[in-house]
């Protein structure tokens, strides 16, 4: 199996495996403009013949904050260590760039707690993810996915007020 950065030759595998789980909600629908947008934050898996086996993305908020995001096996290479070699593959992407905060969203916790997760109670603790992303996502206020983090909660959100950011200047400086 083969773990590689995503080209733009994988969006519409991208594409089509992760909107495959938007029906139910397990993964937010995306359009093939978003996920083409965005490839360069997908990592993906292969079979040794090239076969695309599953996805994941490591979005990036800022230096302090990081998400892991649409990872998703193709049914039939569930079992194999596709989704494990891909979200190792993005928490080492994360620590490359010195982000110590890695935040996700899901339904499975179980499956990330093998890997450094913690559950985090009170999902304002992520104030870059949701100012900037669940304030437009369709379940809002029926949100059943269970926040997690990876590393220590940031202690400031850069999307927020300009004192914060400027805060964050001054933490890194």
């Amino acid at each position: 199996m083969l773990v590689r950065k995503a080209r733009l030759q994988d969006a519409s595998n991208v594409y089509d495996l992760v909107n495959s789980l938007s029906g139910d909600g397990t993964l937010l629908k995306r359009t093939f403009a978003e996920i083409c947008e965005n490839i360069r934050d997908f990592t993906v898996a292969e079979s040794d013949g090239g076969v695309f086996l599953g996805c994941g993305a490591l979005h990036l908020y800022g230096p302090h904050l990081c998400e892991v995001r649409s990872i998703v096996v193709k049914p039939e290479a569930k079992g194999q260590g596709a989704g494990g070699r891909i979200l190792s593959a993005l928490i080492e992407e994360a620590e490359e760039h010195g982000i110590q905060s890695v935040c996700l969203f899901t339904r499975i916790p179980d499956f990330f707690f093998k890997y450094g997760f913690r559950v985090v109670e009170d999902k304002a603790d992520l104030p870059d993810k949701i100012f900037k992303d669940c304030q437009s996502c369709p379940r809002l206020h029926r949100c059943d996915e269970v926040s997690m983090v990876r590393g220590r909660l940031p202690r400031i959100s850069i999307l927020g007020p300009r004192k914060e950011a400027q805060e964050l200047v001054r933490l890194l400086g």
